[in-house]
């Protein structure tokens, strides 16, 4: 069990670390702040160097929080999907634009893109892997070829993408008919050649 003080660290962390996903989210990268992320976590200016070692330790620590978040949401939108393949990239396709719509500054560190990160942090590219393993494995089984294939997942990456975007500047109103809508367009995606 625990002891007290480490849980106060632990929570620390993870206030440090929620402080700096919002940082990265006004300020990109090249603005990134440990002293303003430090500010709005409400700890000392000196704790993201003690929890992290310094700014790249910082940046490093929070993309491996929102990759562990979403992969968490992976596991639990993939138990809840359908055991056909086409079934199953489409509830992953809903449930990746819902985690994108529901948590925005997620969606910024996962879909961020800075070449200083780039050999540094090649995780980062996995987090949109299932989509690309789905939309292959299903392209397989119908006999799809790789044209086709690439075709395929970048209309689906558009969709999920798009249909995100829309619905968090209020193009498209974020409820239930709607992302129905947008289930059937992934879906009637794969009945065109």
């Amino acid at each position: 069990m625990p002891s007290s003080r480490e849980i106060k660290r632990h929570n620390k962390r993870e206030a440090l670390i929620i402080a700096g996903i919002n940082e990265i989210s006004r300020s990109g990268i090249a603005g990134f702040s440990m002293r303003r992320a430090a500010e709005m976590a409400g700890v000392s200016c000196a704790a993201p160097a003690r929890h992290f070692g310094g700014k790249q330790g910082f940046i490093a620590a929070i993309i491996e929080y929102v990759n562990s978040q979403w992969h968490d949401e992976q596991v639990k939108i993939l138990s809840n999907c359908p055991s056909s393949t086409r079934e199953q990239l489409v509830c992953f396709s809903i449930g990746y634009i819902k985690f994108l719509v529901e948590k925005p500054h997620f969606r910024s560190i996962l879909m961020l893109k800075d070449e200083s990160l780039d050999s540094t942090f090649e995780a980062r590219g996995k987090t949109t892997q299932l989509t690309l393993d789905l939309v292959s494995k299903y392209c397989s089984e119908v006999g799809m070829d790789d044209a086709t294939r690439l075709r395929k997942l970048y209309i689906v990456r558009s969709l999920i993408y798009g249909a995100s975007l829309m619905f968090d500047n209020g193009e498209l109103p974020y409820n239930e008919q709607v992302l129905e809508i947008v289930r059937q367009s992934i879906d009637r995606e794969f009945d065109l050649p």
